[in-house]
């Protein structure tokens, strides 16, 4: 297995997993880091690939080896990144490289627009083996190199938080490789099965003090441990041409259609992070568990989960099982888990984590407070309330955010879909709760 990405996520979860698996000891994963971090990598190497995997519940930690990496490489060592890739007995890549790696413009395929999209297909034209920036063109110049190998069909099972992560994956990789040599375009469409999965672990960045707890746990020095909370799940959809674990014996579920569960992540999941990401640092908090015992924004959870869960094709016992589970899971304060982490480009996350359900009350002529709220949040983060601004697009957004809310806000929600901007109920909603949101800032934070 070869992995890019390596970070935190990759190793509380997919690394989880395959360790797992009944059939561990036949599989190994050589991984890239997402960026040309060497710090990581090297730690890993000199580890021989072991880490420390802190589970750490509400009372106590649960601490394990994680033995399945056995390489670990930094994202700019482009020849190596090849040789592996070509390598004949390669089952699967994996990726996790966040929504905002796979570059995407409005209509959802890659940006060509974008300086650094241009450059690697200019430089793949000219050279297929020459290094690449963006990780779409580092798969692309992997699987080529694949092709010119004939090493055979294999599997790319990205982990990303994206609705339909393998349809996204396999419109990017199409549309970067027609630019740069339409052969390898339709190499991919035979060659390269793009599985679809819903990856659910919490796994914030490690501490200083985790180093302490891991060797506490275990008795050895680790430089890079990871921390992750007890809870997991992992759907899988799509083919393995090329075999892979047995990961149903660690607990993931295979099926046909992975949407139901996809739409109950992102909406309830991920669409209440990013109301709490928004909304609890302009109220002066700073984790997720500081945000969730706020008997404010709990008020707002509960309004923003009352209409997703909606419009849900789950059972209403078992999606109501879920959202007990995540006030337990939030309300974890032994994970500290940044909100500014999850503020982080939320240009990529609110069109997949809040628009569905927003259309569809629209679509069904309601307007409820729940359904804008993280907007009006999000909002006002651009415009300086809360954490710093870190997105892919603030270079767009900022801009559009300054001036006059009554003008701002319409002029955001047209850069997030075309035709919100011309809503002008919602506008006015939105720019009312940021209104409100910022009185309620300013009453609740020191002066």
């Amino acid at each position: 297995m070869l992995h890019l990405g390596l970070g935190n996520f990759a190793r509380a979860h997919l690394c989880w997993y395959t360790d797992h698996a009944p059939d561990a000891a036949d599989w190994g994963i050589a991984a890239f880091t997402g960026r040309s971090s060497q710090q990581l990598a090297a730690a890993l190497t000199d580890q021989q690939g072991l880490y420390s995997l802190i589970s750490r519940g509400p009372e106590a930690d649960d601490a394990e080896v994680i033995g399945c990496l056995v390489r670990a490489h930094p994202g700019d060592d482009h020849e190596r990144w090849l040789r592996h890739m070509s390598a004949a007995d390669l089952a699967m890549v994996t990726v996790t490289v966040t929504e905002a790696g796979y570059l995407r413009g409005h209509a959802g395929g890659l940006d060509v627009a974008r300086p650094e999209v241009r450059a690697d297909i200019e430089t793949l034209r000219a050279d297929l083996a020459a290094p690449v920036r963006t990780a779409p063109a580092k798969l692309a110049a992997g699987l080529a190199a694949r092709q010119r190998a004939g090493a055979g069909p294999i599997a790319l099972v990205p982990l990303d938080n994206v609705p339909r992560n393998g349809d996204v994956v396999r419109r990017v990789l199409r549309d970067f490789a027609e630019r740069v040599d339409p052969g390898l375009a339709a190499w991919l469409g035979e060659s390269v099965s793009v599985v679809r999965t819903v990856a659910d672990r919490i796994t914030p960045r490690s501490g200083p003090g985790d180093i302490g707890a891991a060797r506490l746990a275990t008795g050895l020095a680790d430089g890079c441990p990871v921390v992750t909370e007890p809870y997991r799940e992992w759907v899988i959809s799509g083919g393995f041409p090329a075999g892979r674990p047995a990961w149903a014996g660690a607990g993931a579920l295979f099926t046909a259609d992975p949407q139901p569960y996809e739409r109950r992540k992102l909406w309830l999941l991920n669409g209440a992070h990013s109301l709490l990401a928004y909304a609890g640092p302009a109220l002066g908090h700073r984790t997720v568990a500081e945000a969730a015992a706020d008997e404010t924004c709990q008020s707002w959870l509960d309004e923003w989960w009352a209409v997703a869960a909606a419009h849900l094709a789950r059972p209403a016992d078992e999606t109501a099982a879920y959202q007990q589970a995540l006030l337990g899971r939030f309300a974890n304060a032994r994970i500290s888990d940044p909100l500014a982490r999850i503020a982080a480009d939320g240009s990529q996350k609110l069109p997949v984590r809040i628009l569905p359900v927003l259309r569809a009350e629209r679509a069904a002529g309601r307007l409820p407070p729940g359904a804008t709220r993280p907007l009006a949040g999000w909002v006002c983060h651009l415009r300086g309330l809360g954490t710093p601004v870190n997105d892919v697009r603030d270079a767009d957004l900022l801009p559009l955010a300054s001036g006059k809310l009554a003008a701002a806000v319409p002029r955001l929600l047209r850069w997030l879909a075309a035709d919100l901007g011309d809503d002008r109920d919602l506008a006015a909603m939105v720019a009312d709760q940021t209104r409100d949101l910022a009185s309620m800032a300013a009453r609740r934070l020191p002066s």
